[in-house]
């Protein structure tokens, strides 16, 4: 109760303090407006992780005073086909300019810190950033292809206020991480289920060297660069920090506790695999099971990720060197245990997966890609259960080629002992006759 309280006491407050300005515009009446790099910190929702970045513009435009918000982070959940569009690289994201009274208050109450950085820009500048702005938030012109780390709410705004400058502007050129996939996997690193996903469906160009501005499709990394920044003749781009609001702890989520983590949950599995292939010959309908089960649930992820490198859009979903052995054969695999008219496909498939996720884990020892760890009894449990199987499907082969050749020697000393004694009989028989 307390906490929902000053949670409203805040947002009040918030209001209060977003309206200065426009009374104080209003006195004033003179044109005159600023522009600045609005930075909030990342939450607890997935599409937050990695914070949100807006541009506020104040002050008094011909006569009138204003103190917008416009947000490059707009988008709308009940667009048909949202999901699938999202999945194939084809989501559509807006840019959107409103009262900056209206955008706080979200922030306030989910606890996240919130920046403002002022630039040094002049009015020329300003102005020409806002006319920007008003331009693209035109029907016709707001709609935009939104990627992931080319095209978000954090690198538009960076790309405006470049072309608004009337300098250049020189940004820091310290490299912090390196790749797109570690600059997530610092923002995701509480969220390890989350990241576990985004590194089965994003592939190996995720993993490039990227340049120190590539690094700022990250609010917060952007905020920080632009800090360091200074426009071509010396001057610093940033004449003023301010802290909007301060934010809380519980803004995100607490690290995911280790046995709750991916890592964990498939390293179990991994020891379970084991303790099911060494029953498997006194039970082979438990392994044949189990295996079922496992393959089955590898062979829905992988069509997923077949899905991603043949159709979506998303640059980082191909190449993924996971689809060799995580793919749709293994539902294939799955049933062809069962049946044995196609036994010689489930031979070729387990054999197939043995030596293909082999190679990955000696590839993966060379860290030719960024491999989350928890791949590592995935694939581990894939190798035990197909190099189990391919040995058992080779020795009852064996078997049967054994027992095919017992029966075979058998049955010709049958006949041969049955034409002995057959002709013993006649000879006696004809002895008896000439008696």
């Amino acid at each position: 109760m307390h906490t929902s309280a000053l949670k409203k006491a805040l947002l009040i407050l918030t209001l209060i303090l977003s309206a200065l300005p426009l009374l104080a515009s209003r006195e004033g009446g003179q044109d005159s407006i600023s522009v600045s790099l609005v930075t909030c910190w990342p939450g607890r929702e997935v599409y937050s992780l990695c914070g949100h970045e807006a541009i506020r513009v104040q002050g008094v435009v011909d006569g009138h005073p204003i103190d917008s918000v416009w947000n490059y982070g707009m988008f709308d959940f009940t667009e048909p086909n949202f999901v699938y569009r999202f999945v194939k690289g084809e989501t559509d994201y807006h840019v959107a300019g409103y009262p900056f009274a209206w955008f706080m208050p979200e922030y306030v109450y989910s606890g996240r810190r919130v920046v403002e950085q002022v630039l040094n820009f002049s009015q020329d500048e300003s102005r020409k950033l806002l006319g920007m702005l008003r331009q693209e938030s035109l029907p016709e012109n707001r709609t935009y292809r939104y990627n992931y780390v080319k095209d978000n709410c954090a690198t538009r705004p960076l790309a405006r206020v470049d072309s608004a400058a009337t300098e250049r502007i020189v940004y820091p050129d310290n490299i912090n991480y390196g790749t797109f996939r570690k600059v997530m996997r610092k923002y995701h690193q509480n969220y390890p289920w989350y990241q576990f996903g985004i590194d089965l469906a994003l592939g190996s160009a995720m993993d490039r060297p990227i340049r120190a501005r590539d690094e700022m499709f990250a609010p917060v990394e952007m905020m920080q660069k632009v800090g360091g920044a200074h426009f071509a003749d010396g001057r610093q781009v940033v004449s003023e920090t301010n802290v909007l609001y301060e934010g809380v702890a519980e803004a995100v989520l607490p690290p995911t506790p280790w046995w709750k983590t991916p890592l964990a949950v498939f390293s179990v599995l991994f020891v379970l695999s084991l303790a099911v292939c060494a029953y498997a010959r006194r039970y082979p309908v438990m392994l044949r099971t189990a295996a079922t089960i496992w393959f089955s649930v590898l062979g829905v992820a992988g069509c997923i990720i077949a899905f991603l490198v043949l159709f979506s859009q998303h640059e980082g979903t191909s190449p993924n060197i996971l689809i060799l052995w995580m793919n749709p054969l293994l539902l294939i695999l799955s049933v062809a245990l069962w049946i044995k008219k196609v036994r010689i496909a489930a031979v070729v498939l387990v054999w197939y997966e043995t030596i293909v996720t082999a190679l990955m884990l000696i590839v993966w020892a060379f860290a030719l890609r960024s491999l989350n760890i928890a791949i590592l009894p995935i694939a581990a449990t894939t190798f035990v259960y197909s190099a189990v199987l391919a040995w058992n499907m080779h020795n009852q082969k064996k078997n049967e080629e054994y027992s095919i050749n017992g029966a075979l020697r058998t049955g010709h000393g049958q006949r041969r002992g049955s034409g002995v004694s057959g002709r013993t009989g006649a000879s006696k028989a004809r002895g008896r006759n000439r008696n």
